[in-house]
């Protein structure tokens, strides 16, 4: 019948004209009703409201749509509101309260008509209600009324009924129960139009328990002739098999007849149908890849040699949407198979050289096609040309299409990375394109493709172009590129040589962690340290507005001055210069009084200052009038280190060379691991413990042990997080140059009576004012340590510039020295005592043997048991093993550890310890620390 044939059908003995369009589709009008004047066609109810305004059939099937619109003139529902009305009202509210107003009048109104069962307006009733539901008012008293439009038996009712039913109602809703009888009886209903508008109903709200009832409906539905409802049905299917997985195997071979199906909705529906099914179901994707693979090479192949078809034709590529859904379904039956994927090779190299680029549908074809062949077991030649289209897809002027060929490389990368390599220009390239999303995909692959031959031409490039980058981008790719040659770096020439030029373009961009690590390898080339600082020296000259640049060279000119100016280390890839002393003194006192400098860099110069007042003697008259005038500064760190070397300049010069003699070599490795582990320290702690037996001593490249199992959590709460753990021994960390901060923590240990913590003056020169005010400035100041401790602040100036005074205060005499020293209980806890008991030989009266012993307080046995201990800097420690790792519980047993301490200020400075015991309790970690001050005098 042609589209301008009416169908009519009998109400009460009288015909209501209807168009075919209408009922062919049900969903593409919101509401069927004449009155509401969004369609051309009566309803029933409005066929009863008056005989004077009832159609009669129409016997000409010539009859237009305009005959109907002149028949809505003749509209019985003069009373209530239409529709249109509530529309135009709701829209004309000039505020909220109003539009509210009107809400609830509406709202109201309904309520009474519902409540008075007034059939004739149930429909108006549903459509005004999905227009308030959308403008987010509740609307929940209408949902009964869906419910009884849907059991009603006239198709208008139960379209309205199911179209409220979907928008009113969600699969959460109890009451959806109620309506899955009636949905069972549509889908079993004569009429086609009713089976979709179920069918449609149950594929958007079904719910677990509907799926489970209403499947077998389905799956024979599955089987009808109509292709509208087998398609409908397919498309319900996949819903059903959502909720409930275990029904996939009931449509896995109604799924597989879809695929031969030759109306073209049917087959899409039923490839979408396999596709879930292979998600959800093994078994399910077994059969299919039995089954339907040889079926979907057959279509592939169909859609490439057809000849042009205007009806599924997008831009001249054939079927786009079908090819690309065959294509998923392949890839998901491949994967891991190595039969289905030698199989479909063929049609996948067909597809992937027939199919045009130069068109977006066709391009979407080959994006589709690339990402089968990665997903797939294909052979070598297939996956080059695979990443061979994206590297056309790099080329291309639309962003999208760049930004998926960068995702799908780096996915490919893994897979073949010498192909991907090919393609290393042109992913250059999209790291200097416009687009921002574009730039950081492209970096992130580059990254990915660094590798031990190619790194030092990468960096180069990616150096080269973040001179002229965005500021916004500089962020990024400075990471990138220090992680490269980290990474990367063979030579420590070449990796010095690359980070001076990303701090020179970019040293405000760089981390922390990043030129502490610079600072830690230049340490350990005494080779190349008159080079490093020569280097930094000349980059300075040009980039003194980087930050991190800046704090590095300082730091460098404080510990190898004399290198720079006496032209140490020379290489002969260098060209010549000279400077003199004064020129390294003009670069920190231009650091120090410079505008911007912060207090960190500010502290390091000061530092710096104190050290070239030892190496530069004719300077050290500048130095001290510079450090100078910092003794009145507002900012307290600065304040408290200007009078602190002042009065080392001016009082102990005696003193001042070993105070400020060269760091020692910080080791590299433990650095590394440090910084590795800091975001895991539980983690690195574990690993740690399982590289040594318990007990055993690791020697560092100082040539001083330290305990094996040592966590990467430092003894004496040393709070840089991207810094080595200092080791407590003659040259350890506890106080370098990248700021390992020494703070104060709560320790059950036994303290000294009077307060004072010895390991918070390393110099043990008086006794440090104590006060409870924190200093607000400089008490964060990261990057560098100075030499001296940071009392803390107190009211009384004079006594901080005293702090150096009187050197032989703090000093245990010679001749108070025992000839035997008692034992002493050195910690105790309610689960752990440890006693400590000397010996001492005649000849060495600085050199102590302390024999440990643990006993265990507790019931229950500790296992993994190590001890750790730190000492100030003028103290050498030497750790034995112990004899076990494990401490009995009750005191049944006991754990003795002997170790040796050398102090070489004997009968000047007391002995001061801070340990650190960890063990396990029931596979549990535990950890005590403490202080020790109780020593007896004369060690």
């Amino acid at each position: 019948m042609a589209d301008g044939v009416v169908r009519s059908k009998k109400t009460q003995n009288k015909t209501v004209a209807r168009p075919r369009t209408a009922l062919l589709t049900p969903f593409l009008s919101s509401n069927p009703c004449p009155d509401l004047d969004l369609c051309p066609r009566f309803s029933l109810s409005e066929s009863r409201r008056s005989s004077s305004s009832r159609v009669a059939g129409v016997e000409d099937e010539g009859r237009t749509l305009e005959d109907f619109s002149a028949a809505l003139a003749m509209n019985p529902f003069s009373s209530g509101t239409r529709l249109r009305d509530m529309i135009k009202a709701i829209r004309a509210c000039k505020t909220a309260a109003e539009e509210r107003a009107v809400v609830r009048k509406e709202c109201a109104a309904i309520r009474s008509s519902i409540s008075e069962n007034d059939q004739d307006y149930s429909h108006r009733n549903i459509a005004k209600l999905m227009f308030i539901h959308m403008l987010g008012y509740p609307t929940h008293f209408g949902q009964m009324e869906c419910l009884k439009l849907i059991a009603s038996a006239g198709f208008p009712e139960k379209r309205i009924g199911y179209l409220g039913l979907m928008l009113l109602l969600d699969e959460r809703q109890e009451v959806l129960m109620l309506v899955t009888n009636s949905l069972k009886q549509d889908l079993g209903h004569t009429n086609q139009y009713i089976v979709g508008l179920a069918l449609c109903a149950l594929g958007n709200i079904c719910s677990a328990e509907m799926a489970r009832d209403l499947a077998p409906e389905v799956e024979r539905l599955l089987l009808t002739r109509d292709p509208n409802i087998k398609k409908k049905a397919a498309l319900c299917s996949i819903r059903i098999i959502r909720k409930v997985p275990d029904l996939a195997e009931n449509f896995s071979s109604p799924a597989t007849s879809l695929l031969k199906e030759k109306h073209h909705g049917v087959l899409i529906a039923g490839v979408q149908l396999c596709t879930d099914l292979c998600k959800v179901s093994e078994d399910a994707s077994n059969h299919l890849r039995k089954n339907c693979t040889e079926g979907l090479v057959r279509i592939l192949k169909d859609i490439c040699n057809s000849p042009y078809a205007p009806e599924y034709d997008i831009a001249g590529i054939t079927d786009p949407f079908l090819h690309i859904r065959v294509l998923r379904l392949l890839r998901m039956l491949g994967h891991g198979d190595a039969d289905t994927s030698e199989y479909i090779n063929d049609i996948l190299a067909q597809v992937a050289s027939k199919t045009e680029s130069n068109k977006n549908a066709g391009n979407a074809i080959l994006y589709e096609c690339v990402e089968t062949i990665m997903g797939i077991e294909a052979t070598s030649g297939l996956r080059v040309l695979a990443i061979n289209i994206l590297g056309r897809f790099l080329s291309n002027r639309d962003n999208n299409i760049r930004y998926v060929a960068l995702n799908m490389l780096m996915k490919a990368i893994s897979v073949d990375s010498q192909a991907v390599q090919r393609h290393r220009t042109t992913i250059l390239e999209c790291v200097k394109d416009s687009d921002a999303s574009i730039r950081k995909r492209a970096l992130e692959l580059v990254f990915l493709l660094v590798n031990d031959t190619n790194a030092k031409p990468l960096t180069k490039e990616l150096i080269d172009y973040l001179e002229v980058s965005d500021q916004d981008f500089k962020g990024d790719l400075t990471s990138k590129i220090c992680s490269i040659i980290e990474k990367f770096s063979q030579e420590k020439k070449w990796y010095i040589d690359q980070m001076v030029k990303v701090l020179s373009l970019a040293g405000n961009y760089v981390k922390d962690n990043v030129w502490h690590a610079l600072i830690v390898a230049i340490s350990n080339a005494p080779d190349l340290q008159g080079y490093s600082v020569r280097s930094l020296y000349k980059a300075f000259q040009l980039s003194s507005e980087q930050v991190s640049l800046v704090q590095v060279t300082i730091w460098c000119i404080g510990e190898y001055g004399e290198m720079l100016v006496n032209n140490v280390g020379v290489l002969q890839v260098e060209e010549p210069m000279t400077v003199t002393e004064s020129d390294a003194v003009d670069v920190l006192e231009s650091c120090l009084t410079h505008h911007s400098t912060d207090i960190t860099t500010q502290s390091m110069c000061l530092i710096a200052l104190l050290k070239l007042s030892s190496r530069f003697p004719p300077s050290s008259g500048r130095v001290k009038e510079i450090i100078t005038t910092h003794i009145g500064s507002v900012v307290l760190e600065l304040q408290q280190r200007a009078i602190e070397f002042n009065s080392i300049i001016q009082r102990h010069q005696n003193i001042k060379s070993s105070l400020v003699e060269r760091m020692p070599v910080l080791d590299e490795s433990t650095f590394i691991s440090k910084r590795a582990g800091s975001s895991q320290a539980n983690i690195s702690t574990e690993k740690s413990n399982q590289q040594l037996p318990s007990g055993a001593s690791l020697k560092l490249s100082n040539g001083v042990a330290k305990p094996a199992a040592s966590p990467l959590v430092d003894l004496l709460d040393l709070s840089l997080d991207d810094t080595p753990v200092p080791t407590s021994t003659s040259n350890d960390f506890l106080h370098d140059l990248l700021d390992v901060g020494l703070t104060n923590s709560s320790s059950s240990g036994v303290a000294s009576a009077s307060g004072t913590d010895i390991l918070m003056d390393l110099l043990s020169i008086g006794t440090p004012v104590q006060s409870n005010t924190t200093p607000e400035n400089g008490s964060s100041i990261k990057g560098f340590n100075d030499i001296l401790p940071i009392a803390k602040p107190n009211t009384a100036t004079v006594q901080v510039v005293d702090l150096l005074d009187g050197l032989a205060s703090n000093g245990s005499h010679p001749g108070a020295q025992s000839p035997v020293h008692p034992s002493i209980t050195a910690y105790q806890s309610s689960t752990l005592k440890i006693t400590f008991s000397f010996t001492k030989q005649p000849d060495k009266p600085q050199v102590t043997q302390i024999h440990a012993t643990f006993m265990n307080l507790s019931s229950e046995a500790y296992t993994d048991f190590i001890f750790q201990a730190a000492v100030p800097k003028f103290i050498q420690l030497h750790l034995d093993p112990a004899n076990s790792n494990h401490l009995p519980a009750s005191g049944n047993g006991r754990i003795t550890q002997t170790f040796t301490i050398t102090n070489t200020q004997h009968g000047q400075k007391p002995l001061a310890m801070r340990i650190r015991i960890a063990y396990k309790v029931s596979n549990q970690e535990r950890l005590e620390q403490g202080q020790i001050n109780n020593f007896p005098p004369g060690l």
